[in-house]
């Protein structure tokens, strides 16, 4: 027989509702910091010598980077596993406070630095402006956003996993 509560709790929430729901959760998670990562390669790639390759000049393509902006769903889908955990976990559990802040500076990074200067480069490679100093300088800026927000993402999963 099963003593601690909080087994019992965690026991009887885990119906293929909510094991859907998790790996929805973790899914958009790896998607959006997935993307996050390939922002900071291509950032990268941009600043390599010689012209620029197809895939290159088709990623900096103007547009809303709609994958990096899967990572919204991550709280909404945490939100979820909550109300659907029956009280067995809460906004008040620390690892959940601290994933969601975590997350919280993530998306800031994500909405103030990292996908304004991916616009602006867009800008640039579609008007076929070489390498300059600005265009050093946003890619620098995104390899280094998107460097910390995995770090971040790293972190997170560490504390999802672990609930500390």
């Amino acid at each position: 027989m099963l003593s601690d509560p909080t087994m019992v709790a965690v026991s009887a929430n885990r119906g293929p509702a909510y094991d859907l729901v998790l790996l929805a959760h973790v899914l958009v998670a790896v998607t959006g910091f997935g993307t996050v990562a390939v922002a900071g390669a291509y950032a990268r790639l941009l600043g390599r010598p010689g012209e620029r390759t197809p895939s290159v000049v088709r990623y900096y393509r103007p547009g809303v980077n709609w994958a990096g902006r899967t990572l919204f769903g991550v709280p909404v889908l945490g939100f979820v596993l909550l109300w659907m955990s029956h009280g067995a976990w809460s906004l008040s559990d620390e690892w959940v406070l601290i994933g969601l802040s975590l997350w919280t500076v993530a998306a800031t990074v994500g909405e103030t630095v990292l996908w304004p200067a991916e616009r602006r480069l867009q800008q640039l490679v579609a008007q076929g402006t070489a390498e300059t100093a600005e265009i050093r300088r946003l890619r620098h800026r995104v390899m280094g956003c998107a460097a910390g927000m995995l770090a971040i993402f790293l972190v997170v999963m560490v504390v999802m996993v672990a609930k500390p």
